[in-house]
């Protein structure tokens, strides 16, 4: 069993590294947020190695290294890869969604491209909609539906991130639009990499971005209502924050290249407010999954590792507390960390 110490280290890691996952956990039921934090915390791990590290390949190395050794329940001495090994061993998480995840990030350390978006959609797949799938797993939900809207919802958030990041993905040599967008709206991705300026095409390409991603979002709406009702809130907050980084992207006018779109945290403060409407009702499942959503080609190879890996024994879920107290942390949560940024600010 994972030990508390580890899940504390992995928290504390969350802390800085990843706010908004780490805010919207404090809404999950404790037997829940612990080896969701324990799975944030080695994707993350994973994440800055190649992206912070100086010999990107090695690190990608490495991390296959680290996962093997996790999956053979033989991890290296870290608390994230003690605390995820537990994870991959009680929930039967396949190798095959781990792996894609440092597939993933291999692209990244190549510096691959996407000419379509399909191709952008397998990235995404990869890096988000497997986080999605183990976070599902980790609720006691293996339905192939239920699964495949947690790809949907991981897709749409990097969707998100990527519409947001133009700028700073452009100016550290990074594209993550999709080519054939480009030269559709009139630009040669090469020559607008060298110099990355905004403009009206750029626009286009970043509603168009977002516009996929809300699609996806509505998608993934579904699949949540089938959670655990202890689960909902906290997955439901971080669909909408997340969502909400769009809807700010737009505010600037769509211009993210110039800089980087950030929610405030009264922003914040009012979309988490807005769950307090629902009533315990609204938060029941729902009945029948729309058969036109189907599953995307690019996210089917995580879907049939869940189906060719049954669950030995079902994970219990606690009996959720009122949607209220939950939010309440989360208020409270955002609420001290924008008075520690200020004060940060101010010693400045």
């Amino acid at each position: 069993m994972t030990s508390q110490a580890d899940i504390a280290a992995c928290r504390e890691m969350l802390k800085e590294g990843s706010r908004t996952f780490h805010a919207a956990s404090l809404v999950l039921p404790r037997r829940i947020s612990d080896p969701a934090v324990a799975l944030y915390a080695f994707c993350r791990v994973a994440d800055d190695a190649v992206d912070l590290g100086i010999d990107r390949a090695a690190a990608v190395e490495l991390l296959k290294d680290r996962l093997d050794r996790i999956c053979r329940g033989l991890p290296m001495p870290y608390p994230s890869d003690r605390a995820f090994a537990d994870v991959v061993a009680r929930y039967a998480i396949p190798e095959t969604i781990p792996e894609a995840l440092i597939e993933g990030l291999e692209w990244d350390a190549e510096g691959r491209r996407y000419e379509t978006l399909s191709d952008l959609y397998g990235y995404a797949a990869r890096v988000a909609g497997t986080v999605g799938v183990m976070m599902t797993l980790v609720m006691g939900q293996r339905a192939p539906d239920v699964v495949a809207r947690a790809c949907d919802l991981g897709c749409a958030m990097q969707l998100t991130n990527i519409a947001r990041d133009v700028g700073e993905d452009a100016r550290a040599g990074r594209l993550y639009l999709p080519l054939s967008w480009m030269r559709e709206a009139g630009l040669d991705p090469d020559q607008w990499l060298q110099n990355p300026v905004f403009n009206s095409q750029i626009a286009s390409i970043v509603k168009r971005l977002l516009d996929t991603a809300d699609a996806l979002y509505d998608r993934a709406t579904f699949g949540i209502e089938n959670l655990p009702r202890a689960c909902r809130p906290g997955i439901f907050a971080a669909r909408a924050l997340y969502a909400e980084i769009g809807r700010e992207v737009e505010r600037s006018g769509l211009d993210s290249v110039s800089s980087r779109a950030v929610v405030s945290t009264g922003r914040k403060l009012a979309v988490l407010a807005r769950m307090l409407a629902f009533s315990e009702t609204e938060w029941a499942p729902a009945k029948d999954l729309p058969a036109r959503f189907g599953d995307m080609a690019e996210t089917r190879f995580l879907i049939d590792a869940i189906i060719a890996t049954p669950l030995r024994e079902t994970p219990v879920v606690p009996q959720p507390k009122p949607i209220e107290d939950k939010v309440a942390w989360l208020v409270d949560l955002f609420s001290r960390l924008e008075r520690r940024d200020q004060l940060s600010r101010s010693r400045a």
